[in-house]
């Protein structure tokens, strides 16, 4: 395959994992939040600080991508 063909598919493979990272960075977070809550009594506190937390993370991969998309 050409090196520009190759190039376009690996992008494309980053670009649509994207939204399963930012899924998976909100369940984690959330189910860490649960897990904690549980754990020492907190509820719902830590399972909501836990859900911010991940959709804070699941924002930063997307800037990342966004700022990886302006390099090229």
């Amino acid at each position: 395959m050409k090196r520009e063909t190759l190039r376009s598919l690996r992008e494309l493979a980053y670009y649509s994992s994207l939204g399963l990272q930012v899924a998976l960075s909100i369940f984690i977070g959330l189910g860490l939040g649960v897990w904690l809550d549980r754990r020492w009594e907190t509820h719902p506190w830590l399972t909501l600080i836990g859900m911010a937390a991940g959709i804070a993370a699941g924002f930063r991969n997307i800037g990342l991508a966004i700022r990886k998309s302006r390099k090229f």
